[in-house]
Parts: structure tokens; sequence; C-alpha cells
């Protein structure tokens, strides 16, 4: 039987696109959201995949939801932490509000997550972490200091996690995407895009989100198991790490 992958923030962006293409590799996925019902119940009518609503940054929630999951589906054996949020502001002007918000989101939702499926990775002696940090979580970026701080905790949490799982054949890796065509990059205007976002990517476009979740069907895969604790840079070219 095919393994049961679970993506947060799954039914948007980057996070539909590796939803379909771990449906398409064969898995049985399950994608979760946090509050647009219309927007989610539309993506299941499309694709077919089981959403399931959740706030990552509530444990008792996400202790709760993969309980529902695993009782429906079958144990997680695939994790992609996904869910994440910006609440751009520069420092001088960030409000408590907005720091807690996006750390919370972005940082302990993945503690939050993985927290629920990682004993039963260890008991199985098999599991795939994804957790999709960003470019900005490796480089900064000016008035993110939240977004940069939590995403740069991702990459921390995703190496000293591998350590851990290594010898139960758990993989824990990352990936940083760079400027991704997403909902929310396609609102920027186009002279900013022309003249300040393109001109910083060597191949001079957006990443598709496939791109992405083409990194994703490949981590999680079986025979990935001697990729750990690795960070992958799909960035178009924009930061060597």
């Amino acid at each position: 039987m095919s393994r049961v992958a679970l993506i947060t923030g799954g039914t948007r962006g980057i996070g539909a696109a590796i939803s379909m293409a771990l449906r398409n590799a064969g898995y049985r996925v399950v994608a979760t959201y946090a509050g647009n019902d219309e927007r989610a119940d539309a993506f299941h009518t499309v694709t077919g995949i089981s959403v399931y609503r959740w706030d990552v940054t509530d444990y008792e929630a996400c202790r709760e939801g993969v309980a529902k999951v695993e009782a429906d589906v079958g144990p997680v054996e695939i994790l992609v932490n996904n869910a994440g949020i910006t609440r751009d502001a520069m420092f001088h002007k960030m409000t408590p509000q907005q720091w807690h918000e996006v750390v919370n989101t972005n940082l302990n939702g993945l503690f939050n997550m993985t927290h629920q499926v990682w004993e039963g990775m260890r008991a199985r002696n098999f599991g795939r972490v994804v957790n999709i940090s960003s470019i900005n979580g490796q480089t900064g970026q000016m008035g993110q200091a939240n977004y940069s701080a939590a995403k740069a905790g991702d990459i921390g949490f995703t190496k000293a996690l591998a350590q851990e799982g290594a010898s139960k054949n758990i993989t824990v890796n990352a990936i940083c995407p760079g400027y991704t065509a997403t909902d929310m990059m396609l609102t920027v205007p186009e002279k900013v895009m022309t003249e300040k976002i393109l001109p910083q990517i060597p191949v001079g476009r957006l990443g598709d989100p496939e791109e992405i979740a083409r990194c994703v069907v490949f981590l999680v895969a079986d025979d990935a198991g001697f990729i750990t604790g690795s960070t992958i840079s799909a960035n178009g070219g924009q930061y060597f790490a």
C-alpha cells in the first residue's frame, strides 16, 4: 500500500503543487489548511485530495488532527512542513504580534507537527520530513526580520533533527525556494517585478511551484535515504549555499 504523505498548507501555492505532485507519484496525500474553506473545498473537488483544517500554531489541534488523519487514512510516513505566513514590516515598526504570528506559524509549527508523527516514524523505522524554508532564511531580507529568523530556524531544526532520525531511517531535509510564481508574488506590480526582482535572478524568471514540488518528490522517495540534513536551494541561481 502506498505511503501516506501529509502536507501542511497543502491547498494553495507551493503546497498545492506539492500535494498534486505526490499524488501523481502514487502517494496517499492529505493536505491541511488553516482557514480558507472555499479554497480548500475547491482544491478537494478538483484534485480529489483529502483536506483537513487545523492551525499549526496550536499543538493540541495538531495532535488531534494527525490522530484523525491516521485513523482515516493510515500512519503518516511523510510530512512536508509547508505552512507559512508573512507579516512584513521594518523592524522599528514591527509589532510583537507581527513577530509572534510569523514565528509561531513558520517555526513553532514545525515542532507542533513533527512531534505528532516522530514516534510513529521511529517505531516503523521509516520516515521522511521535508521543511519548506526560504531563500530569505539563508540571506535575510529587509522588512522580514520575523520571517527570516523563523526560516533560518527551520534550517537549524532540520540539521539537528536529521542527526536524531538517521539511525531510524528517518530523513529530514529542507528546501529553500527563491521567488516563486504563487498568488502572492503575482500581485507584485509589474515595474517592481521587472526592475527589482527579476534582475536578481540569474535565470531571469520566477520559479514554478511545480519545480519546488519535484524537489520534494525526490527527497521523500524510499531510495533517498542517504540524503538527510541537507538544504536544497531552488532559487534560479540567486544564492548559492
